[in-house]
């Protein structure tokens, strides 16, 4: 349900960059000083606004990478946190259809949130109205218009729907561990499908991530002995995987690229189109006794409202954190959640963690880990490669002189010492 295309972190830059640590030098002021010490000062200066530059690089570095971590944390605690409780809501009311329309529903609140950090971030505050006809430019010149909302906003919902429904149903079939690893394979399908259809640049790294995840996926199936359960189960999550990744080629193929209050403006509007078109669907399933619950009173609203606030909060950390982080480190939180949800249920299911259900967790999970390589990342490991013969080369010398020099003193040393022999 991402709707903004991630980029990785710019680790060539670090490469790059010199040394952050800096101590000021010395300042002796002198009356007339000669051409050389001037030169001297003045390349002092120089390095000094080159260390002054390169500390601010660094504070706003590890800045990043501070709340990477809380963000990461964010989005590892919401998204398992989420599915251990849809887990739970599911042994007191049996509507996955129900939920994910009730969840939905706090979509609604994007746009709200984004005014609100508008007001306090922005030295150019505007209206409601002002920011809405603003962000609206984004689905085209008319804005939001009747025909844009049936055309580029209506098949989107109906994705994100599909994309939750059908991970919420697999909950009910296979445990969460197999879930959120076998959705994680959600990074090779976008793949799979940008190169096809958006004719995205080869990258033989990323087909063999693609090929473990597939592997992964037939590994996971044989843990179970194909039951019908796990199979379908399986096939649930693989559904949504693939809803979720047709869901962001498709957004980068019909909208491009959003900016915070366009995306937040969109996934409002999905919220709508939710309340006005989806909310049939949950009637029929109630009165068809699909979805059916003897009371309103049986309702276990406190997880319905718990399970739609760390699902907001999941998309909220997974959509506009990359304003303060870098976006691989919060994908990085979804490949936690792994380990997480293993941990909860070998305490509180009868999950066996055979070798072959722990081989495909590990094929998944290197599989997504090698889709957040970017698309130069071998150029960076041949300049990496490259400095470190050329430290190594640089520390030769250095010792060969050490040595030579050494040699002539222990020449001189013994000498005395023959002739006072000899005499």
């Amino acid at each position: 349900t991402i709707t903004i295309p991630s980029v990785v972190i710019p680790f060539a830059a670090l490469l790059n960059s010199p040394c952050v640590f800096f101590s000021p030098g010395d300042e002796r002021s002198r009356e007339s000083p000669a051409p050389a010490e001037a030169q001297m000062q003045a390349g002092a200066e120089g390095g000094g606004r080159v260390n002054r530059c390169c500390w601010k690089c660094s504070v706003t570095q590890l800045k990043k990478i501070f709340w990477g971590v809380a963000v990461v944390l964010g989005v590892c605690s919401s998204w398992s946190g989420s599915t251990q409780l849809a887990k739970l809501t599911f042994k007191k009311f049996d509507a996955p259809f129900t939920l994910t329309w009730f969840a939905t529903n706090w979509n609604f609140l994007f746009f709200p949130l984004y005014y609100l950090g508008h007001v306090f971030k922005s030295a150019e505050k505007q209206s409601p109205k002002q920011r809405y006809r603003e962000c609206c430019r984004f689905f085209g010149d008319n804005g939001l218009t009747l025909k844009v909302f049936f055309t580029k906003a209506a098949p989107f919902g109906v994705l994100w729907t599909l994309t939750n429904y059908l991970y919420l149903h697999a909950i009910k079939k296979i445990n969460t561990t197999d879930v959120s690893v076998l959705f994680c394979c959600n990074k090779a399908f976008v793949f799979l499908l940008s190169w096809i259809v958006l004719r995205d640049r080869f990258m033989g790294v990323r087909i063999v991530a693609a090929i473990f995840a597939i592997a992964g996926i037939v590994m996971m199936t044989y843990a179970d002995g194909f039951h019908s359960h796990s199979v379908i189960g399986i096939a649930l999550v693989v559904g949504s995987a693939s809803m979720s990744a047709l869901y962001k080629v498709l957004f980068k193929l019909l909208l491009g690229s959003a900016k915070f209050g366009e995306a937040a403006l969109f996934l409002s509007v999905l919220a709508v189109f939710n309340v006005l078109f989806v909310t049939c669907i949950p009637v029929i399933l109630y009165f068809t006794k699909v979805e059916y619950w003897s009371s309103f009173d049986i309702i276990p609203w406190g997880n319905l409202c718990g399970f739609s606030i760390l699902l907001l909060t999941f998309n909220i950390l997974l959509n506009f954190g990359i304003a303060i982080t870098y976006p691989t480190l919060i994908s990085l939180g979804i490949v936690l959640s792994v380990p997480v949800n293993a941990v909860v249920d070998h305490y509180t299911s009868e999950i066996v963690f055979n070798s072959v259900r722990v081989i495909a967790i590990v094929i998944i999970g290197l599989g997504f880990l090698l889709l957040l390589l970017p698309e130069e990342w071998d150029v960076w490991v041949i300049k990496l490669l490259t400095r470190l013969k050329v430290r190594k080369k640089e520390e030769i010398p250095e010792g060969n002189g050490d040595i030579a020099s050494g040699l002539p003193n222990k020449s001189r040393r013994t000498r005395p010492s023959m002739s006072s022999f000899a005499h």
